[in-house]
């Protein structure tokens, strides 16, 4: 994989957006990996989709995440995203990587046959990467769960399907389908993929904090880590993780400094969506940024129901005001 660095951003439906790509980037991210593109979406030139693989030039290196399971489709999806020949998209810049999607849990993406739910047909991995491959004309990745459940545990045997079949790393989230997001991840899975293969492989699963990235490298050989929701409200985890990589001094941000990278990443989401989606979509992100903060609590239905810029302003205005007044009293 042709991507200098440790530390990426996790793919994240609804979350990792130009927006929220970008700040991430500002602290450090070394890749950062869009939000999922369906590759039948693509193929009935869909104009919603396009706008998910769109790419701006101060937004690389980029791996852009495709799902689907037919394998005809998703060469298709890699050649058009590869060659920046998608009929919709507002410009030709191609992805620096493209990445199968084989792990997200959601109902409504497994219930469809993609997803993790790919992981129970090993031939039907085979396929897919493989065409996906011979599509794209940059190297292709793939992101895999543990398994489906703890009955069918295969994250090596997919892992070396992927290897054999042209993949240039795999990403293993440690966790089965099954387990969603709870309990804990067991690291254990991707210790063992890392020594079946050759290719790099990233691990991903409860990384909160710098220490938790420096053990997962530590205790399973990891080529780089992937960051997903650490991140939310706290791009400001990818310095603190490569600080203590590089071992750096690390020193977080004040909640003003924190409050005004969430603002910057509203500004630019709203810039980009336009004011009406862009506020609510900035509603989660904001009540992620200020999660702990004096007087976040009574913020938060502020939050859900802002509308406009203004409004969302006001309130990133009096969570300042309250942390200055803190600040004062504490002096």
């Amino acid at each position: 994989m042709d991507i200098k660095g440790k530390v990426i951003l996790a793919p994240m439906a609804g979350i990792t957006d130009y927006a929220f790509r970008s700040v991430c980037r500002e602290f450090g991210a070394d890749l950062c990996v869009s939000e999922m593109v369906s590759a039948k979406a693509m193929h009935y030139e869909d104009m919603k989709t396009a706008s998910l693989a769109h790419i701006r030039s101060d937004d690389m290196p980029i791996s852009v995440q495709i799902f689907g399971h037919e394998p005809e489709i998703m060469r298709e999806a890699a050649y058009l995203l590869s060659n920046g020949a998608y009929k919709h998209r507002k410009n030709d810049t191609p992805p620096d990587l493209i990445d199968i999607n084989m792990g997200c849990p959601v109902k409504k993406i497994v219930s469809a046959g993609d997803g993790s739910a790919l992981l129970k047909d090993p031939k039907l991995c085979e396929r897919i990467i493989s065409e996906t491959v011979k599509g794209s004309s940059v190297p292709v990745t793939v992101k895999i769960r543990a398994g489906w459940d703890k009955n069918s545990i295969n994250c090596v045997e997919i892992a070396r399907i992927a290897e054999a079949s042209g993949a240039s790393a795999i990403t293993v989230h440690a966790r089965t389908r099954a387990q969603m997001y709870e309990p804990s991840a067991n690291w254990e899975y991707i210790r063992q993929v890392k020594e079946a293969v050759k290719i790099d492989v990233i691990g991903n699963g409860d990384i909160f904090c710098a220490s938790d990235a420096l053990r997962m490298i530590e205790e399973t050989g990891a080529d780089a880590v992937m960051v997903g929701r650490g991140a939310m409200g706290n791009p400001f985890i990818f310095d603190e993780i490569k600080s203590l990589l590089n071992k750096k001094t690390y020193t977080p941000p004040s909640v003003k400094e924190r409050l005004a990278v969430a603002w910057k990443q509203i500004e630019r989401l709203i810039e980009d969506k336009g004011e009406r989606i862009g506020v609510c979509e900035s509603r989660k992100h904001l009540a992620w940024y200020t999660k702990g903060l004096r007087f976040s609590a009574q913020c938060r239905g502020k939050i859900n129901k802002a509308e406009t810029k203004e409004e969302l302003w006001s309130i990133v205005s009096e969570l300042i005001s309250a942390e200055a007044e803190r600040i004062g009293e504490n002096k």
